[in-house]
């Protein structure tokens, strides 16, 4: 069984884990930031948050919509992440962008500041969703939209398993997604917050793997920063781990490979 431990002890956890990512972008975190953009629909003159930024993906796509009349600040907790951030901006000469070194559990902006507050794939690092939701209802202005993206319940079935082979070596590796993982709970916790007219689009963004790409995949989880700490094994059981959940992956090979299911949930809701 993992360890409990404290907000601030995995928020600690959380920050140099992203910090040590240095090849953190790739064309399926671009295509699931765009989209969320391009879903938002965003316009001129806009101003825009963007919450756990990282290296930039979502902020930089806004400002291009959003042009010089408008703005967008984007947070996060790594600074390693934004230092990525900063280059790729300055790179694409925007001026439009303003990066904070922040934990998006603390935000303070002025009441509706904003017109779009976005946030790729990160809500569920929050401390708390319900209280994160209700500082964005509170920053958005009237008519303004709230924008995430989650993942289905049985997504990234490989991380998955290595979830489940973890228990049989007193590990319990706790499922991120599980408080938006449906879309009633997305709809659900929306709705108590306050927000109107909740639109969810479901779109499949999985992929095949290879043998070596999912071998890849296991030694990225083992080591992964959030989740090496509770791997409290001997040498001799990760490496029977490492066999044993190869072993059941290789079983779901097909022609095309092992297939990943990434199940995302684009979610948009108003302030009316």
């Amino acid at each position: 069984m993992a360890p409990k431990i404290s907000s601030d002890e995995y928020k600690q956890r959380v920050k140099a884990e992203f910090n040590s990512r240095t090849n953190y972008d790739n064309d399926f975190r671009d295509r699931l930031g765009n989209r969320l953009v391009e879903l938002a629909q965003l316009t001129t003159g806009q101003t825009i948050l963007d919450v756990a930024t990282g290296t930039g993906i979502v902020a930089i796509a806004a400002a291009q919509i959003v042009g010089d009349e408008g703005k967008v600040i984007g947070v996060d907790i790594s600074e390693g992440m934004l230092e990525q951030a900063q280059q790729k901006i300055a790179a694409a000469n925007l001026k439009n962008i303003e990066l904070q070194e922040v934990d998006a559990d603390y935000l303070n902006f002025s009441d509706e500041s904003f017109d779009r507050i976005l946030c790729s794939s990160a809500l569920v690092y929050l401390s708390s969703i319900p209280a994160a939701l209700r500082s964005w209802y509170r920053f958005l202005k009237k008519g303004g939209v709230v924008g995430f993206s989650t993942f289905a319940d049985g997504s990234f079935n490989l991380a998955m398993l290595f979830t489940e082979i973890a228990q049989n070596y007193g590990v319990f590796i706790p499922d991120l997604k599980a408080p938006l993982n449906t879309p009633e709970k997305c709809q659900s916790i929306l709705e108590e917050v306050g927000f109107k007219n909740t639109e969810i689009k479901v779109e499949q963004f999985g992929y095949y793997m290879s043998v070596s790409e999912v071998e890849n995949l296991w030694n990225h989880l083992a080591n992964n920063g959030l989740i090496k700490p509770i791997l409290n094994i001997s040498s001799a059981e990760l490496a029977e781990f490492k066999a044993t959940y190869l072993t059941a992956a290789k079983k779901l090979e097909t022609k095309q490979g092992i297939w990943n299911d990434v199940t995302t949930f684009f979610v948009l809701a108003q302030k009316v």
